[in-house]
């Protein structure tokens, strides 16, 4: 059978051929036709190469990813893959000739800009990249930040500013059973939260051969359709289980004639793997960078020389860095260890231990007629680990972990700990728990949930709560209807401020008449909103007089560690995450929280804000390459702990640089009422009329239909 690409109005491929590896073929051939340019720059970042043609901003990462040897964890878990389940990988690397096809042929103005060269795809090139997009999503730098908080204040304070998640992730999923339904069959509903991009992260697409008939939206760069999926009868979507499963480990490294040792449970100095390698940097020096892999995992961070700046200096400590006796810090635990030089920071991650990426659960999900089907292909599952959502057309539904989390000590999900000490191997897997529905629905928005056990950090309840309190006011869902849970802009994080600011009394008069608004304002967080601006403002202006008070000093010069770490480090956003735990804690520190709302409000009176949310909450897209056009960055409706999840950061900047990065609605009762959306358009080539063709519906909340029927589609071309 000849390979058939057609489009719809709105460009999106649909892919018809003869066999699994042939559309494989072709998806990764009209992938590369699409998203050259961000094909390449995905690549380069799994081979820590972007910055030979971007130059030294992208250097932090390629040494990163160098370090934690991306590329190369990639060519073991193909390898692997090869010896397990050599149809997965055929089919993987029918999709890379493809996308080498397509990319000989671009023609993207961004290669000529930059003087690139599309390079050549190896077999094992979308497991680099797969990895690449994922490896800090479980957010380990993290466990830095709690080193920082329980050395310059006490343990206390690790949960004080936890926020009860990161402000770096997000989504939102929902399934409504068929008995909560108009047709009688399942509705699923939700909104990944990742950086916006251009190009986006998802590409919508339909793939179809005899095996399989597929919707879905797929990563550029990887095969087949992993994340949010409906093949007809069967359905199923994600959300960030907020788990943990990657561990830092303090390294004691020694330099010896022979290369560098490092120091291990049993005391004994084992030899580490180690190699230089050469990070050419357009229009500046090559820089090396020495790569060292002790038996816990690749050194990222430090080496035989130590950290400069480090806090801490947890030199000898055994891990104890809340130790109430400073001279605890300098007992040697082992006395091999009194000879140890100064600090590394290892990373353990679950592919570069079992070189496995799950890719074995991709074929298995296109294939997918049934609940059963997807439960079985999610076992498979190794990284990111997710929370799964999952129904079909015979009523089966399904709600569940997938992925790969270590047994081991809690104190390695809480901080960094000591290689040199037993007690802090991984001692197998967890079994992924499970959950049901609640009244006919499932909602998950990274809260505590059924992964709770497996990790450390959730997201705050809040629009988890808001999902659960909209489907519950109305007995029977349509997909239809979906659009208005994924637009609703209910801030319910505002009211510890709002609380502390209705206590406020002898203010000056501007003062008390913002104070009196705020009192009335609807806590919507919409664009139009000039009450919405006035709370944004009042919030930053606390957010940074915490942020610089003295009991925090400490905490404002972040140790030396490289600059890919640096945003788990920053104290302002860390404070204006948590600053619901900050402003409800019994005592902050002896800091005189209704005094900083007041100099906040009286500030914000002084110098209000002059129009409304959207003139400054305004879309931020990531870009390797800024456009030769500037844009302009809409207004956006939302704020990070609304349904509708458009993420600035408090004290800092209103500019949101994540959201929601697509909308999807699958309906099991027919799929061609199903409905998707991405933030700017199926194409990511400059000038095409499908480059940002969906931004003005996502904006608004309006999706997409899904098309499936081949007589309603325009042919492009026979492959």
């Amino acid at each position: 059978m000849v390979t058939e690409i057609y489009r719809d109005a709105w460009g999106i491929p649909h892919l018809r051929a003869g066999s699994a590896a042939e559309l494989a073929h072709a998806q990764g051939l009209v992938t590369a036709r699409d998203r050259a340019w961000q094909l390449e720059i995905e690549r380069h970042r799994a081979q820590g190469t972007s910055a030979s043609f971007l130059g030294g901003s992208a250097l932090a990462w390629d040494r990163f990813a160098r370090r934690a040897r991306v590329d190369d964890t990639a060519r073991r878990c193909f390898a692997d893959l090869e010896r397990r389940d050599p149809g997965t990988a055929q089919w993987v690397r029918a999709y890379v000739d493809g996308v080498n096809e397509g990319l000989a042929d671009s023609t993207a103005p961004e290669f000529a800009r930059t003087g690139l060269t599309p390079g050549r795809w190896e077999p094992w090139t979308p497991l680099g990249i797969w990895l690449a997009t994922h490896i800090l999503f479980a957010g380990f730098p993290a466990k830095l930040w709690r080193e920082q908080v329980a050395a310059h204040l006490d343990a206390d304070a690790i949960g004080l500013f936890a926020t009860d998640g990161p402000g770096t992730s997000g989504s939102n999923g929902w399934l409504v059973g068929g008995e909560r339904t108009v047709t009688g069959q399942a509705v699923i509903a939700g909104d990944p939260h990742r950086w916006i991009e251009d190009p986006g992260v998802y590409q919508q697409i339909h793939l179809s051969c005899p095996e399989f008939d597929v919707v879905g939206l797929a990563v550029p760069g990887v095969p087949g359709i992993a994340h949010f999926g409906h093949t007809g009868s069967v359905a199923w979507a994600i959300t960030n289980a907020m788990a943990d499963y990657q561990d830092l480990y303090r390294e004691r490294l020694r330099r010896t004639g022979a290369g560098v040792e490092a120091l291990g449970p049993d005391g004994v100095w084992r030899r580490t793997s180690r190699h230089t390698e050469t990070i050419e940097v357009a229009g500046e020096e090559p820089v090396e960078v020495e790569v060292i892999e002790t038996g816990r995992g690749p050194v990222i961070i430090g080496g035989p020389e130590g950290i400069d700046g480090d806090p801490t200096d947890l030199a000898y400590d055994g891990g104890r860095a809340d130790s109430a006796d400073p001279a605890d810090s300098v007992v040697p635990t082992d006395p091999a260890a009194s000879l140890a030089p100064p600090v590394a920071i290892s990373l353990r991650y679950p592919p570069r231990v079992t070189g496995d990426l799950g890719f074995g659960a991709l074929l298995p999900l296109l294939r997918a007629r049934r609940v059963a089907d997807v439960d079985r292909a999610f076992d498979r599952w190794a990284e990111p680990v997710n929370v799964v959502q999952a129904a079909d057309t015979e009523g089966g539904v399904l709600h569940r972990v997938a992925g790969r989390v270590p047994v081991r000590a809690e104190a390695n999900s809480l901080r960094v700990v000591p290689a040199w000490e037993p007690g802090h191997a991984w001692q197998g897997w967890h079994v992924p728990p499970r959950a049901g529905l609640t009244d006919g629905v499932a909602v998950m928005a990274n809260q505590r949930g059924p992964a709770e056990p497996l990790g450390v950090e959730f997201a705050p309840p809040h629009r988890a709560d808001r999902i659960a309190a909209l489907l519950a006011g109305k007995e029977r869902w349509s997909a239809a209807d979906m659009p208005a849970l994924h637009t609703d802009t209910h801030l319910a994080s505002a009211s510890p401020l709002l609380n502390h600011l209705d206590a406020l009394d002898d203010l000056t008069p501007e003062a008390a008449a913002l104070r009196d608004r705020l009192r009335g304002w609807d806590r919507r967080m919409d664009a139009g909103s000039a009450d919405a601006a006035l709370y944004a403002a009042v919030r930053g202006a606390v957010v940074r007089r915490l942020a610089a008070h003295p009991a925090f000093a400490a905490l404002t010069t972040p140790p030396a560690y490289p600059e890919v770490f640096q945003p788990w480090l920053a104290l302002v956003p860390r404070v204006g995450f948590a600053l619901e735990h900050l402003l409800r804690t019994e005592d902050l520190y002896g800091i005189d929280r209704p005094a900083v709302v007041r100099a906040a409000v009286e500030d914000v009176a002084l110098r209000p804000p002059a129009g409304v949310w959207g003139d400054t909450h305004r879309l931020a897209p990531w870009r390797a390459l800024e456009p030769e056009q500037p844009y302009d960055e809409p207004g956006l409706s939302g704020d990070h702990d609304c349904v509708l999840c458009t993420s600035g950061v408090p004290g800092l900047t209103d500019r949101a640089a994540r959201g929601p990065a697509a909308r999807y609605v699958w309906d099991l009762a027919r799929r061609e009422d199903s409905r998707w959306v991405v933030p700017l358009g199926a194409s990511g080539v400059p000038g095409s009329p499908h480059h940002r063709d969906q931004l003005p519906l996502w904006l608004a909340g309006d999706l997409v239909p899904v098309v499936t029927d081949w007589t309603r589609l325009k042919k492009e071309t026979d492959v």
